[in-house]
């Protein structure tokens, strides 16, 4: 049995199909990729798995348990998290305050000690800034942290948007794009930190990448969609050859462009 397994996923709106009948195994620790054309449904299927758009048909199992009926913030509690393509951040708060907030779910106080202001709630906000500082640190961020992530470029936002949804304590983590904005030495940095977050931290990664030389020299497996169907799956190397996406993809030249 997979760690993380979609079976069969369909999203539906009005009576466009999507993503049709999907299934992905990843295991603990793993970097899976997808890609596809634009339009093939790769977004749609992350947000499905988040909650945020209902599914038409299929199952989605944590540990073998289904979690295709909990709402967004439950998943989020077990451990499904994910990023954002336009890093969906507070603009007129601090770094540090953005970040802190990924960690809503394993706050210690309660909201009524929150209310009252208690030594729960001052405890627990030290506690949380401890945690936020400490991923921060790990990105080069730190120095950031009382910055307004308004004044930040685009490409760090993105890494802030990382940031935050690590504190979340995730075991598995859907990044949508997350070196688009970003120069080449920045783009690196998230490379390395992907690396380091699956192999020391052991979060299984399901990134959405354009950039094919970055996802081709991350991932593990590659999953390729096109008009919400999943037309190829296997290692870079493998769908780098595969005929359907040289057609459907990568265009009709060599895959080596990719």
């Amino acid at each position: 049995m997979s760690f993380f397994s979609i079976d069969r996923l369909s999203v539906i709106f009005g009576g466009l199909r999507a993503v049709s009948n999907v299934s992905l195994q990843l295991g603990e620790g793993e970097i899976h990729g997808v890609i596809g054309p634009n339009g093939a449904g790769k977004t749609s299927l992350i947000n499905a798995v988040s909650g945020l758009v209902p599914i038409a048909g299929g199952t989605i199992r944590l540990d073998g348990v289904p979690v295709h009926a909990l709402p967004p913030h439950r998943r989020a509690e077990v451990g499904i998290g994910r990023t954002f393509q336009h890093g969906e951040l507070f603009p007129d708060q601090t770094v540090v305050a953005n970040v802190m907030t990924g960690g809503y779910a394993h706050r210690k106080s309660s909201l009524l000690q929150d209310l009252l202001g208690t030594p729960a709630k001052a405890a627990a906000e030290r506690q949380a800034r401890r945690e936020a500082e400490n991923v921060l640190d790990a990105f080069g961020l730190l120095p950031l942290s009382d910055a307004l992530v308004g004044d930040l470029p685009f490409g760090t936002i993105k890494k802030i948007d990382l940031a935050r949804a690590l504190v979340a304590r995730p075991r598995v983590l859907m990044l949508d794009e997350p070196t688009s904005g970003m120069n080449e030495t920045e783009a690196q940095e998230v490379i390395a930190a992907c690396r380091r977050i699956a192999g020391e931290l052991r979060v299984t990664l399901l990134v959405i990448e354009h950039n094919m030389r970055v996802i081709m020299g991350l991932a593990h497996t590659i999953h390729v969609l096109d008009h919400g169907e999943k037309i190829a799956e296997g290692t870079p190397e493998q769908v780098q050859r595969n005929p359907l996406v040289i057609e459907a993809y990568l265009g009709h030249g060599s895959a080596s462009h990719a």
